[in-house]
């Protein structure tokens, strides 16, 4: 069977990412809750952009999907991306930026709905933490109607964004991709993508799962929660009933791998961590790119390892592109 066209083709939310420092003084005299991820109005999210004076510099398309989606790209891979974004500023910005690198979507900005583009600003601490405010705008409607069919069927993977979980037309879109791609052979994988989506929407990321998926991404926390057992042991003989194949991230402790058979332990490259925002996204991106070019789980659990540790001693979700080939010269053309 000749190779398809597209190695992954994402679906999840389109945002604007702006990454810049703070302090815990700056995050606690706006009342922010430190660490996790909020959804405010556009009215609040431009209050602390207008505060930030942040220029185009700090600046990236983003989403979690499209974060992995891209690192595909960068390792040499070719992606598509189904998404939602507005016809103003930010709309064309992220699409300039998608197209820089590489990767195929289905607007132009032409063809981009009125409305406002999703933004997400991105609060780094010293302690590398990061705490998230987003704005979904357009990208909230998200259905369907951006699923590209014919891609989707020209691709190796469908890969779904667990954050799409919220609404009522993200669940249907993701049902109707995870539908398209099994009748026609394109393997599914998702990420839960945060533990929340797992917490309080677990009855409908349960409904999406169905009847399983190829390839599942998740961390410890998720793995815990979605299985409601208390031990990682426990928990990754569960996630055998749900997923043919699975990559359990575990942060500092490297990653676990189920290849369907047997359970591969990924060692992890200790760093020191500056920002860990896109650090699963990188470990999804980087594994799916591995797999997809004739490289054993062992072998893409190394590269989305080594891939992870690098993003995280800088700032934003994406590696220099040199970087992406320096790992992969590092770990096989020695």
């Amino acid at each position: 069977m000749p190779k398809r066209k597209y190695d992954a083709f994402g679906i999840g939310n389109a945002l604007v990412d702006i990454v810049f420092d703070a302090s815990d003084e700056f995050i606690a005299k706006h009342g922010i809750e430190k660490g996790i991820t909020t959804l405010v109005d556009e009215e609040t999210q431009d209050a602390l952009i207008k505060e930030l004076h942040i220029d185009h510099n700090q600046m990236q398309c983003g989403g979690s999907a499209a974060n992995s989606i891209i690192a595909v790209n960068q390792f040499g891979g070719k992606c598509y991306y189904a998404c939602r974004v507005a016809n103003d500023d930010h709309g064309h910005f992220y699409l300039d930026d998608l197209q820089r690198t590489g990767v195929d979507t289905i607007y132009k900005h032409s063809t981009t709905p009125d409305g406002i583009t999703g933004k997400c600003l991105v609060m780094v601490t010293s302690d590398a933490s990061r705490t998230m405010q987003t704005f979904l705008g357009i990208t909230s409607d998200f259905s369907k109607k951006e699923i590209d069919t014919t891609a989707l069927k020209d691709s190796e993977y469908l890969y779904i964004e667990g954050y799409l979980v919220t609404s009522e037309t993200g669940r249907e879109a993701m049902r109707f991709a995870k539908e398209i791609a099994e009748h026609h052979g394109v393997k599914t994988s998702l990420t839960f993508s945060d533990p929340s989506m797992v917490k309080y929407f677990g009855d409908h990321m349960r409904e999406i799962i169905g009847n399983g998926v190829d390839l599942l991404f998740c961390n410890e926390e998720e793995a815990l929660l979605y299985t409601g057992k208390n031990d990682i042991f426990e928990a990754r003989e569960a996630l055998k009933k749900i997923a043919k194949t699975f990559a359990i991230t575990m942060g500092k402790n490297g990653a676990i791998i189920f290849d369907g058979d047997t359970f591969i332990d990924i060692e992890p490259y200790p760093v020191k961590a500056i920002d860990t925002v896109g650090a699963g996204d990188m470990f999804a991106g980087a594994f799916i790119y591995g797999i997809s070019h004739q490289h054993s789980m062992a072998e893409a659990g190394k590269i989305a390892s080594l891939a992870s540790s690098k993003v995280v001693t800088q700032y934003g979700p994406r590696l220099q592109w040199h970087q992406a080939k320096d790992i992969i010269n590092h770990l096989f053309e020695q």
